[in-house]
């Protein structure tokens, strides 16, 4: 007698060998632990084989399981690709991406509007915060797609662009002849250790302006001219500016702008967000100041 398998242990299996353990793989599923777990001893009694070596600190597929592995991906590709060709017109379901708040503007409005257009059923999540807690959340199962603004890029990633880090400074401001040059910049900005970095290495003394997460608090401190702050070049909001410093401040770094794709949650409506993304920011490509609304400046 012919035995099915169970489609829905067969993903959390793929989910737990892609995530390296069941506490990922349920973040990435939004399942619990307990309902991993009983799926995958489902999935192995019906089998009569084990799956995962559990002897050690960590989770690690056995011969059995390597070899289900494969069949798996085969078995999920082909049922998802059923599904997405005969019910695209009543997809459905949210699609959770991260974007520093920085590079929010100008892409991802016309990325949302254009989207919705083509999968009205669909709600994107945009969830607006630091690359490096981005990437904490992304590796933790959490979203579908995010981008950062990184020096390099992790594993995984597609750069999609380059661009140079400026000191920005209030219109016609004049702090930054001052010294200790004053700086502000959020705790957890990606840009905050390289302008230290870039100070100390040409001996520039400073002092931290401001001591806050809040982009807004960073922004007036600025806007007052009584700090300089760190952004990709061409991101700069109306009421601020690049410095015209001619070497009083030191260089910067150039930035990439990554996109990280889970392959757990991947379906039609999921390819085409992709696309729209990769296609908006995809060579660096920034709006003119004037052209768009203000966004926050301390926010990689």
């Amino acid at each position: 007698m012919a035995r099915n398998l169970d489609l829905t242990a067969l993903r959390s299996f793929v989910a737990v060998a892609d995530r390296g353990g069941v506490t990922r793989a349920a973040g990435a599923l939004n399942l619990t632990q307990s309902a991993v777990s009983m799926q995958l001893k489902r999935l192995e009694e019906a089998l009569d084989v084990s799956l995962l070596d559990r002897s050690g600190r960590g989770v690690s597929l056995t011969s059995s399981g390597e070899q289900l592995l494969s069949y798996a991906r085969r078995m999920l590709s082909m049922n998802d690709e059923v599904v997405d060709r005969l019910t695209a017109h009543d997809y459905g379901g949210e699609i959770k991406i991260g974007v520093p708040h920085d590079i929010v503007y100008p892409y991802v409005p016309e990325i949302l509007r254009r989207f919705n257009a083509a999968f009205p059923r669909v709600r994107v999540n945009l969830v607006s915060s630091y690359s490096r807690q981005l990437l904490d959340e992304f590796a933790r199962g959490e979203y579908a797609l995010i981008l950062t603004t990184e020096q390099g890029h992790g594993e995984g990633a597609e750069v999609l662009s380059e661009m140079a880090l400026t000191w920005i400074g209030a219109q016609g401001g004049t702090c930054w002849r001052q010294r200790p040059l004053r700086f502000s910049s959020g705790r957890q900005c990606m840009f905050r250790a390289a302008g230290i970095r870039a100070m100390e290495r040409c001996a520039i003394s400073w002092e931290m302006a401001v001591e806050s997460d809040s982009d807004r608090t960073i922004e007036a401190t600025v806007r007052a001219d009584l700090a300089v702050s760190l952004m990709l070049e061409g991101t700069e909001p109306p009421f601020l500016e690049r410095i015209a410093h001619n070497g009083a401040l030191p260089e910067l770094p150039t930035y990439s702008i990554n996109l990280y794709v889970s392959d757990l949650t991947r379906g039609r409506a999921e390819d085409a967000l992709v696309e729209l993304v990769r296609d908006s920011y995809r060579g660096g490509g920034v709006m003119a100041p004037s052209q768009r609304p203000s966004p926050s400046i301390s926010s990689a």
